[in-house]
């Protein structure tokens, strides 16, 4: 691929330390704990990376982020994804898929009556959904933002960045046990 010049491992924990090392992932660091909680945020273990390695003298342009909740990515996406960023001199870069029917004219708040809150005021106005417009969603496969836009913002998506667009299909991201479901069927399918 040669776009990258080296893949890492983040993780506080031993067990997926070891089968990431088994299958030859480079791990030359665990993540601290503070980073590793369930309201932390990717930020800081990124951070917490780019200390560590430049510590070690090693220092990057970018740095680019492949949850593993986001497996059907693939390498052509993330070659890509870095060409694409580079020649648009963009601080950073999302994988989005195009929706052309999810958007604030169909999405309500639940209330703690049970009662349904419009997004917007225009939910019942009786606009077609051909005539919706489309939005594009983030989808959580690939993220590549420069390091010196990290550095002063303590971000990781610049307000601007430009898109990778991926197809609906291939932007499963697991956060719960039905879109594990979803991915399954799709593999099978």
């Amino acid at each position: 691929m040669g776009t990258l010049a080296r893949c890492i491992v983040s993780t506080d924990d031993d067990e997926i330390a070891q089968v990431s090392r088994n299958l030859g992932a480079d791990l030359p660091f665990m993540r601290p704990s503070d980073a590793a909680t369930d309201t932390a945020k990717a930020i800081s273990y990124v951070v917490h990376a780019l200390d560590a390695l430049e510590e070690e003298g090693e220092f990057y342009d970018a740095v680019m982020i492949l949850q593993p909740t986001s497996p059907q990515r693939d390498v052509q996406k993330i070659s890509e994804a870095v060409n694409y960023m580079i020649a648009c001199g963009a601080d950073s870069l999302i994988s989005c898929y195009q929706e052309d029917y999810i958007n604030e004219l169909v999405m309500y708040a639940m209330g703690p009556d049970q009662r349904l809150h419009p997004k917007t005021v225009e939910h019942n106005k009786g606009v077609r959904r051909q005539d919706h417009g489309s939005n594009m969603v983030r989808n959580g496969a690939v993220y590549v933002t420069r390091v010196q836009y990290i550095r002063s913002t303590k971000q990781l998506v610049c307000d601007n960045p430009v898109a990778l667009i991926m197809d609906k299909i291939s932007s499963v991201n697991i956060d719960t046990p039905d879109d594990l479901k979803l991915l399954r069927a799709v593999l099978c399918a």
